[in-house]
């Protein structure tokens, strides 16, 4: 049962990723009932777990189910590449109470009656749940999203690569064992039946590190999504700089070599400094040196600015 849009090539000329906070922070709901599902988040899990004690999930438990569909109002696609949690919040605030008491009609839960009492009045439902929302960011994932965002940041770099590359069917050919480019088609094996043409501002491309291991997809009346799991989803909650070779430490000095040897896949400042117990500002006078010898080049990505080794730096990093 398929998920097929069909895109003309000005469809294929709007394709653009974007990363989602609320995508993130609701996926994670999942992680919190079924740890056995989603093992490589456990770091997360132990950490946040003492933290929510107080905090009343039962009603997004209700909606958020541990499968099958989720409230589409709780994730609309993002509609700027850079979104921050504030405007996605305002942007579930502002659903319709109809839409809102629609979409949760459809949620298989294991809740009947925390959805009746949100059927009852979806406006004061809704007023709830965004409330619950901003406290579960504030409690559990406010401190963990740059780290989460280094990562959406790095698989965004690589597959824009990929795309200039070798184009569309490049970019979609190990996104997920799921989905497939078929000449003018992308086809994704989904529990729900779909076909039409890819329209308006074109399929938004979003990563997803709390939605692994699976893909999910929005269609109309929303605009066309594709969430896939990240590359290197893995390593999120690894911590440490990398090991470093002794002798290219001797030739740039520990910290740069560390830098250097970290930026085995693109990564920001921000994200550098986290990963290297670093303050941002070190990392950028690092880059700044790395940079002016050629070791390594900057691009920017919406706001942020991702660095990537040169092929001189490939060749120091990989060579000493």
């Amino acid at each position: 049962m398929p998920v097929e849009w069909r895109f003309t090539p000005d469809d294929v000329a709007r394709l653009r990723f974007a990363f989602s906070p609320m995508w993130e922070l609701v996926a994670s709901l999942r992680v919190l009932r079924a740890p056995a599902r989603h093992s490589l988040h456990l770091p997360w899990l132990r950490a946040v777990r003492p933290r929510l004690r107080g905090l009343d999930l039962t009603e997004l438990f209700a909606i958020v189910p541990v499968t099958g569909y989720v409230a589409d109002f709780l994730t609309p696609p993002p509609d700027t590449p850079l979104p921050d949690f504030a405007e996605e919040l305002e942007r579930v605030r502002a659903t319709r109470p109809d839409t809102a008491y629609e979409e949760v009609a459809w949620v298989p839960t294991a809740d009947p009656a925390a959805v009746a009492r949100f059927q009852e009045d979806p406006e004061a439902g809704m007023r709830r749940v965004t409330e619950r929302l901003g406290e579960y960011w504030s409690a559990a994932f406010e401190e963990f999203w740059p780290r989460i965002h280094g990562l959406l940041e790095n698989d965004v770099m690589w597959r824009s690569r990929r795309l200039a590359a070798g184009g569309v069917r490049e970019l979609f050919a190990d996104l997920h064992s799921s989905v497939a480019w078929h000449g003018d088609r992308l086809v994704t094996a989904k529990q729900c039946v779909y076909e039409g043409d890819v329209a308006g501002d074109g399929l938004v491309l979003v990563p997803s590190a709390f939605g692994w291991p699976d893909v999910s997809v929005m269609y109309e009346p929303y605009r066309p999504m594709l969430s896939y799991p990240a590359r290197g989803v893995g390593t999120l909650w690894s911590s440490g700089a990398p090991c470093t070779p002794k002798a290219l430490s001797a030739l740039l000095g520990r910290t740069r070599a560390q830098i250097l040897t970290a930026l085995e896949e693109p990564g920001s400042t921000t994200s550098l400094a986290r990963r290297l117990d670093l303050t941002p500002g070190a990392v950028s006078q690092h880059l700044t040196v790395l940079s002016d010898g050629g070791l390594v080049t900057g691009r920017r990505l919406g706001r942020q600015v991702l660095y990537r080794r040169t092929p001189i730096g490939d060749s120091l990093a990989c060579g000493s």
